[in-house]
């Protein structure tokens, strides 16, 4: 093998393990990524019951029931963006900030009857706060424009989910 040879089968050598190291990097990294997902985009486009996602918007207000099972607690809520609503279902204990008419994120999976099962719930922190994704989520639906004031609340948009919150 000449000089030249042998330096050509390092180079491609070199580029396969840089490759199969990029490749096995991007592959461990998609799948830990979770997904914002408003509750209108979940129902025009359900994820996979396999993939884990944020979902983001307000609790519907009069939505909440709570019940116990088996001695623990079982919480079901509607979150809505304005334009749809997901009934999401969460056992364990709610966060203390968690209120109705409020925005939520809940980390879970959407199931087969497009219910959402939580394994998390996170709750604002103060009257101001809002996920970013939820308050870009309220501007790109055009249920809020900024330059107007602060966030609608949620109260206000149950008139036009109510129906859909069922399916």
């Amino acid at each position: 093998m000449t000089r030249k040879t042998r330096r050509l089968w390092i180079v491609i050598a070199c580029l396969a393990c840089i490759s199969s190291a990029a490749a096995l990097t991007l592959r461990a990294f998609s799948s830990n990524i979770v997904f914002f997902m408003a509750p209108s985009q979940v129902k025009a486009n359900p994820p996979s019951p396999a993939r884990t996602i944020r979902l983001g918007g307000m609790v519907m207000a009069g939505s909440l029931h709570r019940i116990t099972e088996n001695g623990a607690p079982v919480n079901s809520f509607n979150v809505t963006d304005g334009q749809a609503a997901v009934e999401v279902h969460y056992t364990g204990i709610l966060p203390d900030l968690f209120r109705e008419g409020q925005s939520v994120v809940a980390l879970g999976t959407v199931q087969k009857d497009g219910g959402f099962t939580a394994s998390e719930v996170l709750a604002k922190h103060d009257e101001t706060y809002m996920p970013k994704e939820v308050a870009d989520e309220l501007k790109r639906t055009g249920k809020w424009d900024p330059r107007f004031g602060k966030a609608p609340d949620a109260a206000s948009w149950d008139t036009m989910t109510a129906k859909k919150a069922g399916g």
